[in-house]
């Protein structure tokens, strides 16, 4: 991945991302499924003016859906858990 724009797609806005914020100092962003850990990490200390100390990823697959007698699926997607260092605690408010 070359663009940083590219790589995070937005922020994953669930409790448990929230509870993990709040005592792990840990963010939880949508991420393109092609991108690996470094660019993550690249794309989010760039973007956000932060010092990441963790990046791990997951790859979420998408949920059957039904629309009256055809059934068809969502899009996977990829999920990143970036640990901040430190001190860097106000990243959610720039989300």
């Amino acid at each position: 991945m070359k663009n940083q724009y590219d790589v995070l797609k937005g922020p994953c806005l669930t409790e448990k991302a929230t509870i993990q914020h709040e005592i792990d100092g840990k963010v939880v962003l949508k991420v393109h499924p092609k991108a690996n850990k470094i660019d993550i990490k690249n794309a989010v200390e760039k973007m956000f003016d932060v010092k990441v100390r963790d990046v791990r990823t997951t790859n979420m697959h998408g949920k059957k859906k039904r629309v009256g007698k055809t059934i068809g699926r969502t899009t996977d997607w990829k999920k990143a858990y970036v640990t901040l260092s430190e001190g860097e605690i106000n990243f959610a408010d720039e989300l």
